[in-house]
């Protein structure tokens, strides 16, 4: 039993953060319950690559040991806390680093809080201020940081929830989509491997890395649709267009034509680069939930029966027996990008180790609960997905984790 203390939703932008220096130092305030146990601080953060300098952190005023950098990417660092530095109430956690340029250390942020309880500093910690944060000074916004208790109890994760059936936005996808999808002659399972094959075939899978992905694309599949062919998105640039859009679209695409979905998210060890965006479709007619790659126009398939995430995550590496693909993949072949994932079975098996499903469902209807961003591997910081009770000890940092029977549930929607 433990719990997890935060003041956010971990809806962080990689680009968006605060750099910190011996001057610029970032502040975060959390109100705690006592405790005689040792807590884990949890923080996203990036070590500038070829940096070298250690990050430092103090609580209530006690200066805890240097942090060496990591990865040179947004990763979740751990720190024990002792308790002794603990008390009930308001606690201050302060970060900053050793260098006067912004060329160390960048701590993760959500932007869009009125009267945030993090605070930044420009003269080291002389004066604070909770408005113009991140290195550009241009929001108001919480620090990823949390800190989990040995006592307590994380709440029960919350249900389900999908688009509302009736909401324009969903009879404006169906205006797009492949005559195959809408046509109700064909078996449920045909119309969504026509939706997944129109995915795949839409636009080249391309992640945020420089010369490549350079905004975020907003979790808007005609957005994406739009913008991903032509590689040209907000302001002219290049937009993020990976795995979780071919998910999103996919799982959205499925609701329009009154197929319970949602996004499935997958990693291999925190801090590996080894995650995967996907989907579920729900199958009435088998009572569960069947996993889909619309990425690499993949169904799972056994006897022609489609497999779950759990009876996947059985067979391992031993995937290619039981993986149907679609003419949608020929479209991403040519991409070496992702070539290696293509027909790597081993590496796709990494992925699905640690399983998680995104709570929401409904990115048309509600878009304002949808991350402006969403990293992979290590980089999982937003807590609106769901890990496996399992999976604890490993994802400590989130705060929902559910049972089989969480994952397994039918859908409460009517399409």
């Amino acid at each position: 039993m433990s719990k997890l203390y935060y003041t956010e939703s971990g809806h962080s932008m990689p680009n968006l953060a605060e750099e910190l220096t011996t001057f610029r130092r970032a502040r975060k305030v959390l109100t705690l319950p006592p405790t005689s146990s040792p807590a884990s601080l949890y923080f996203i953060a990036r070590a500038h690559e070829g940096s070298g300098l250690p990050l430092h952190i103090s609580v209530n005023g006690a200066k805890l040991p240097p942090v060496p950098p990591q990865q040179a990417w947004h990763t979740w660092y751990e720190v024990t806390i002792d308790p002794t530095l603990l008390h009930a109430g308001d606690n201050v956690l302060k970060f900053w680093s050793d260098s006067t340029a912004m060329n160390s250390w960048a701590l993760g942020l959500e932007a869009g809080h009125a009267d945030p309880n993090s605070y930044v500093s420009d003269d080291s910690g002389h004066t604070w201020r909770n408005h113009h944060m991140a290195y550009l000074n241009v929001v108001r916004a919480e620090y990823v940081v949390r800190v989990r208790f040995a006592e307590g109890e994380d709440p029960a994760p919350p249900p389900m929830v999908f688009n509302d059936p009736d909401d324009p936005r969903l009879e404006s996808l169906r205006t797009i989509m492949p005559p195959q999808a809408l046509d109700r002659s064909l078996s449920k399972l045909e119309r969504l491997r026509a939706i997944s094959t129109w995915l795949a075939s839409s636009w080249e899978h391309t992640p945020a890395a420089p010369g490549l992905g350079v905004i975020n694309s907003p979790w808007d599949p005609e957005t994406v649709l739009a913008w991903a062919p032509g590689q040209c998105g907000h302001n002219g640039l290049r937009p993020t267009a990976n795995c979780i859009f071919y998910g999103v679209a996919f799982a959205n695409a499925a609701q329009a034509i009154g197929v319970p979905a949602r996004c499935a998210i997958f990693a291999g060890k925190p801090g590996k680069a080894d995650g995967h965006f996907t989907a579920e479709y729900w199958l009435e007619e088998h009572q569960k939930w069947a996993m889909v790659d619309p990425n690499f126009d993949d169904f799972f398939l056994r006897d022609g029966v489609p497999l779950s995430v759990d009876e996947l995550q059985v067979l391992g590496s031993d995937l290619e027996d039981v993986t149907e693909r679609g003419p949608g993949a020929e479209s991403q072949r040519p991409n070496q990008r992702v070539h290696r994932w293509f027909d790597s079975h081993e590496r796709r098996a990494r992925s699905l180790e640690f399983r998680t499903v995104w709570y929401r469902a409904d990115q048309l209807t509600r878009p304002e609960f949808s991350p402006p961003a969403h990293g992979g591997g290590g980089a999982y910081t937003e807590t609106g997905i769901v890990w496996e009770e399992r999976d604890k000890d490993t994802w400590p940092m989130f705060p929902h984790f559910g049972s089989k029977d969480y994952f397994n549930a039918p859908p409460v929607w009517e399409g």
